[in-house]
C-alpha cells in the first residue's frame, strides 16, 4: 500500500482533486496539515507527501516530484503577515505552527528587506520563550500571549476568510517577487528515496490532470465546502496560484535555500534531487 499525505487547504486541490475523488489500487490517502505531511513523511509514515517547501531541506532521503507544485508569481492572498502596526514597528511576531516554509519566509523578508529581527512565536506554549538574547536585552520583558503580538501569520483558507480592515497587510508572495524577481514555491510531492519511481509521478500527474478535466466540478464542490463564491475559488485557482513548476520556480526556491542557510534557518542547502518522471 503507498500512503500518501495531503494537504487538506483550497490551495491544494488542483493537485489532490484526483487522489481523493478516484484513487487508484493500492493507495491510501491522509488528508493533513502541511506540517503533518512532512512528519508523516519524515518519520516514514507516508512514503509520498506534499510537504512545504522548507522541509525538503530538512528531510533526509527524500526526492522531489518533477514539474508539480504550488506556486504564486505575485499576490497570493491566501499567506500574510497581518499587523496591528506599522512595518518598521513590528517586534513581536505571532507564527502559525501549521506552517514552516511560510514562517522562514517571514523571517528572511522581515530580515532582509525591512531590516527587522523581532521575536518569533507560534500558538504552542513552549513556543512562548523568550530567547537568551531578548532576556539579556530585556530580563523583565513580558512575552506576548495569543493574539497580543504585533504581527501574526495567517496561512491557508484561515488568510482567505480573515477580515483585515485597520491593519497593515503583507502578501509574503508579493513581497518575495519584488525583493528576488522570481515566483515562490510554497510546496510540492516529495517521496521517500526506497519509494521514488515513474510510477508514483504518474499517479500524481494523473491527480492533477484529473482536476483540469474536471475543474468545473471542483469549483463548485470546493465554493460549498469552503463558504466562498464560485467566482473566488475560481479566481484564486487560476490566478493566485500555479501548479506547473519551472525553471523559474526552481531558481526562486534554490534561492530561498540559500538564504535561509544563510539565516541559520536550516544546514547547508542540499540540491534539488528529483523522481524520474512518468
Amino acid at each position: 500500500m503507498m500512503r500518501i499525505s495531503l494537504v487538506d487547504f483550497l490551495n491544494a486541490r488542483p493537485l489532490t482533486w484526483g487522489l481523493l475523488h478516484d484513487p487508484p489500487a493500492g493507495v491510501s490517502v491522509s488528508r493533513d496539515l502541511p506540517s503533518v505531511c512532512a512528519d508523516k513523511l519524515a518519520r516514514g509514515e507516508a512514503e509520498v507527501g506534499l510537504i512545504p517547501s522548507i522541509e525538503y531541506q530538512r528531510i533526509p532521503g527524500v526526492r522531489i516530484v518533477p514539474g508539480l507544485g504550488i506556486a504564486a508569481a505575485t499576490e497570493v492572498r491566501s499567506v500574510l503577515l497581518v499587523s496591528k502596526v506599522s512595518r518598521e514597528k513590528i517586534r513581536s511576531v505571532e507564527l502559525d505552527p501549521a506552517s514552516r516554509t511560510s514562517a522562514v519566509l517571514t523571517r528572511i523578508l522581515l530580515k532582509r528587506v525591512y531590516g527587522l529581527d523581532p521575536e518569533y512565536f507560534d500558538t504552542r506554549p513552549e513556543s512562548r520563550v523568550p530567547s537568551p538574547e531578548s532576556r539579556a536585552s530585556s530580563p523583565e520583558s513580558r512575552v506576548p500571549g495569543p493574539g497580543e503580538a504585533d504581527a501574526s501569520l495567517i496561512i491557508g483558507d484561515p488568510a482567505l476568510k480573515a477580515r483585515l480592515n485597520g491593519q497593515v497587510v503583507l502578501d509574503l508572495a508579493a513581497e518575495w517577487r519584488a525583493f528576488s524577481g522570481h515566483p515562490f514555491v510554497f510546496a510540492f510531492w516529495a517521496v521517500r528515496e526506497e519509494s521514488a519511481s515513474a510510477d508514483v509521478a504518474a499517479i500524481l500527474e494523473g491527480s492533477r490532470r484529473a482536476a483540469l478535466a474536471q475543474f468545473d466540478r471542483l469549483v463548485r464542490e470546493e465554493s460549498v465546502q469552503t463558504g466562498f463564491s464560485e467566482a473566488v475559488v475560481e479566481d484564486y485557482l487560476r490566478h493566485s496560484l500555479h501548479y506547473e513548476l519551472n525553471e523559474g520556480d526552481l531558481a526562486g526556491l534554490s534561492l530561498f535555500y540559500r538564504l535561509a542557510a544563510e539565516e541559520g534557518l536550516i544546514g547547508h542547502p542540499r540540491p534539488l534531487v528529483f523522481t524520474p518522471g512518468s
